[in-house]
């Protein structure tokens, strides 16, 4: 899955709880929230507000999405989403999240679906003849 693909993977399934998200569709995901952030940003630099418009309003609109892709991304190492909430442990909670987010997902079917590169699910090869 490349950068566009993610966003749109993103975007369209904002409101999916219940399937899978691979590891590049995640951490494209966060890259687009980053630099998005960052041009919000700029954008609230530029206009001289006291306020940030911009940002907050991105922020808003990218919310929803970045918890569905966090609980699609968890679904991947066969974890439940309830798992997200080791956020609110300091330090220790999102340190134990980023490994599960970089450990690559289950091959094959797992109780939340298809793999994403598997979509027929995990077939065993034959060995060399």
């Amino acid at each position: 899955m490349n950068f566009l693909e993610a966003i749109r993977a993103g975007l369209s399934n904002y409101l999916n709880f219940k399937t899978r998200a691979c590891r590049s569709e995640f951490w494209y995901w966060h890259l687009f929230m980053g630099l998005g952030g960052l041009v919000a940003e700029l954008f609230d630099f530029g206009t001289g507000l006291g306020s940030a418009p911009f940002s907050t309003l991105f922020g808003f609109a990218t919310l929803i999405p970045a918890i569905a892709v966090s609980v699609r991304r968890l679904h991947d190492t066969d974890r439940s989403g309830w798992w997200l909430l080791l956020v609110l442990v300091p330090f220790f909670g999102t340190l134990v999240l980023i490994v599960w987010w970089c450990i690559r997902g289950t091959t094959g079917y797992n109780r939340f679906g298809a793999d994403y590169f598997r979509p027929g699910g995990y077939v065993t090869p034959r060995p060399a003849a």
